[in-house]
Parts: C-alpha cells; structure tokens; sequence
C-alpha cells in the first residue's frame, strides 16, 4: 500500500508540474525538507536549503514570465521537456522500489508522461488564448495555471489517492475535449 499511496503522490505532483515546473518541486523540497514527506534514497539533495534556494529563484523566474506576453509562448517550448523531467523525477523520488529499473520506469511513464500531458493541454490553451485575445488574456490563463499548480501540490501531500483520482478525471476530460475537438475539425 505504501508503493500505491507514494505513486499517487508522486502522480499528483506530475500533474502540478504540468502547470508550473518548478512550483511542486520547491513545494516538495520544502515538504522533504521539514519532514512532510520522506523520499527514496539518492533523493535527499531535494530537502537541501541549497535544492531550496535554487528552486524558489527558478519558480519566481517561471512565474514571472508566464506574465510576459509571448515569453509564455515561448516558455511553452522549454516547459514541456522540462515538465516531463520534473514529473518523472518527482514520482521516482516518492517511490520506494528496489528495482532501479521499475522505479525510474513507473517514474518516467507515471509522472513524466502526466506531467507531459498536462503541460501540452496547457500550452494549446495559452495558444487558443493568444489567438483569440491577442495575449490579453493569456495572464489570467497563468493565473489559473499558479493557483493550480500551489493547490494541486499541496492537495497531493495530504490527500494522494484523492489527487490520483482527479488527475485521471482530468486527463480523461482533457483526452475527451481534444478528441471532440479533433472530431470537429475532421468532419469541416
């Protein structure tokens, strides 16, 4: 059960990731940090003050420039990689498995490929809204994206089953809306 409950963690967090990169790695940092959570070893550097200070400048950073018109395009590009990284390293670290293999694999397809797909439903968003409000709107799109990412970690640490639940409703409601989409766009 510990191996379920850390992979729902871990999950949950991927999914943060796909909102802000750096958001649930400084938020997970600080949770390893101050004994939250407890990580597998090889993983302790994230509790470091020096993991910390390293990724609360990279979160001001990302933040800061998802506010800048067409820099949050731009960011898009890098964050999807970067969010598969981030989602990948996330779970891995939660789950305590003896076989390196399975753990970095479970890591890699768990959370990188969450974190991956959370990232590119974002990235058409902000692309929809650069589109349509010429960037105006694009702020709010952050905004949202912010608020998802803190609340969304922070759900994960204390309710992880409940987080893996939401995030498998969202990516199949996201899956659903873009092939609807794509179903539309086919039958033009």
């Amino acid at each position: 059960m510990d191996i379920f409950l850390s992979l729902c963690l871990g999950v949950g967090l991927a999914a943060s990731s796909g909102f802000r990169v750096f958001v649930p790695l400084l938020l997970s940092a600080l949770a390893v940090h101050f004994g939250v959570v407890s990580v597998d070893s090889g993983f302790e550097w994230m509790g470091t003050w020096t993991a910390i200070g390293i990724l609360a400048t990279a979160t001001v950073l990302e933040i800061g420039g998802y506010y800048i018109p067409w820099v949050d395009n731009l960011l898009d590009t890098v964050a999807t990689p970067a969010a598969v990284a981030a989602g990948t390293i996330l779970t891995t670290s939660f789950v305590k498995i003896d076989d390196p293999m399975l753990q970095w694999g479970l890591g890699l397809i768990m959370g990188g490929g969450t974190a991956g797909f959370i990232q590119a439903s974002t990235g058409l968003a902000r692309l929809a809204s650069s589109k349509f409000s010429g960037g105006l709107a694009n702020p709010i799109v952050s905004t949202v994206e912010n608020v998802a990412s803190v609340g969304f970690s922070l759900f994960s640490f204390w309710l992880p089953l409940m987080a893996f639940a939401c995030v498998v409703l969202l990516m199949i409601w996201l899956l659903r809306k873009i092939l609807r989409r794509k179903g539309n766009s086919s039958a033009s």
